[in-house]
């Protein structure tokens, strides 16, 4: 993640006790934002030698950022050889995405029926929107058009105080994030994006239970839908 985004949230990788900012966060971020933007495509190998030039770190810093896309199933390293990114996994999708639906429908549900609602969640969401809104017809920008999209993800759940669990949702969706990364240049994908998380806010704003949980389903089933067409486009991307 863009790490002026990272330093305004609060972000930290997954599963990892590093602070902001520290050498193992920076290559990691690098990195992970590098694969899900298909910058490095599935089946690059990765040379910890190029990496320690490209990221001017020792070989430390490098291991252990390597160890937590690892963790994520992004890269596959053989031991005395080579990292590889690892090809998208349809069944990790899936799951991600099962995950995904459980959790976040929850949340909205939570922050629609709040008996104390803090309007700054709203403020923020609403923010998120409009930068995307200002990046959308830049496709230069997509990267951070995504980046933004996880903002006003990880927005929902503070609002509701379960960011641990955008963390969890985080950790399991590399494989997710890829394709939707694939699906983005699709025509009218970014519109639909975009009036996707306006009907969300807009429903947990009206305090409309039922109308928040059914935008959210409806939004996070349109890249899962097209799994497949997706595979037949790019067969070397996927298992």
């Amino acid at each position: 993640m863009n790490s002026q985004f990272a330093s305004t949230f609060g972000l930290t990788a997954p599963g990892f006790p590093v602070v902001a900012g520290s050498t193992v966060q920076r290559v990691y971020d690098d990195l992970r934002k590098r694969i899900i933007t298909i910058q490095l495509p599935p089946d690059t190998t990765l040379s910890r030698t190029e990496l320690t030039e490209t990221y001017e770190v020792s070989q430390t810093p490098i291991r252990d950022a390597l160890q937590l896309l690892k963790q994520e199933g992004l890269v596959r390293i053989y031991p005395q050889s080579r990292t590889v990114v690892t090809r998208i996994d349809v069944l990790q999708i899936y799951e991600a995405h099962f995950l995904r639906v459980a959790l976040e429908t929850e949340v909205c549900r939570r922050l629609a029926t709040d008996p104390d609602p803090d309007p700054s969640v709203i403020t923020r969401a609403r923010s998120i929107i409009k930068m995307q809104a200002a990046v959308a017809d830049d496709a230069d920008q997509i990267a951070i058009f995504q980046e933004l999209d996880e903002l006003f993800h990880q927005t929902l759940f503070a609002g509701a105080k379960r960011s641990s669990l955008h963390q969890l949702i985080r950790e399991r969706s590399g494989h997710l994030e890829r394709i939707r990364r694939l699906h983005l240049p699709e025509k009218g994908k970014i519109v639909s994006i975009l009036d996707g998380h306006h009907a969300i806010i807009d429903a947990i704003a009206e305090r409309n239970e039922q109308g928040a949980v059914d935008a959210i389903r409806e939004h996070l089933s349109r890249t899962v839908a097209k799994v497949e067409d997706l595979r037949k486009e790019f067969p070397d991307y996927f298992v």
